[in-house]
């Protein structure tokens, strides 16, 4: 017993202090903390829907809802946006509807951002029918809002670009 003390006591000892100007105050480091948001998606990607607080995000690819380059509604879209005008109607607290139209990163911002905007008054006509007396807010946001990176490491990542190319609806939940 006496030797571990004697020898804690010389390891005690001759243990190095740092000297007076080799230290430095200790900062705290402060980072943001982003919400987390689950997403729920559909089995054929098409659809998703993400919940924060109480506003609902239902996103619905532009693949569905349109064919290339064109604002004209498909008959998917038809059954799709009367599928979500039925959950607005369940759930939704009443309120503004907003709904924000997307496009990947291919072509000229403008056209991108005019295609979008068209995309997102085509929702809403057809949200209209089902949900009269709801009043809509229309945005379209062309490139400037990508769900995903079109881009990785340079290069082009089609499966990205297929998710920025949406319509998102946003509506507030009953609670």
């Amino acid at each position: 017993m006496s030797l571990s003390l004697s020898l804690a006591a010389v390891l005690i000892a001759v243990s190095p202090t740092p000297p007076p100007a080799a230290t430095l105050p200790v900062e705290d480091l402060v980072f943001p903390v982003e919400d987390i948001v689950p997403e729920v998606e559909s089995l054929d990607g098409a659809e998703s829907e993400t919940k924060q607080g109480d506003q609902v995000r239902v996103a619905l690819t532009s693949d569905v809802l349109f064919a290339l380059d064109k604002w004209t509604l498909t008959a998917k879209a038809g059954r799709r946006l009367t599928e979500v005008a039925a959950k607005i109607k369940a759930e939704g607290a009443g309120g503004v509807v907003t709904i924000e139209g997307h496009t990947d990163d291919q072509g000229a911002d403008a056209y991108n951002l005019t295609l979008s905007r068209r995309r997102a008054e085509a929702v809403r006509r057809a949200l209209q029918g089902g949900l009269t007396g709801t009043a809509f807010d229309v945005k379209g946001y062309g490139e400037a809002r990508p769900k995903l990176a079109n881009l990785v490491d340079g290069r082009p990542q089609e499966k990205n670009r297929a998710k920025n190319r949406r319509v998102e609806i946003v509506f507030t939940a009953a609670r």
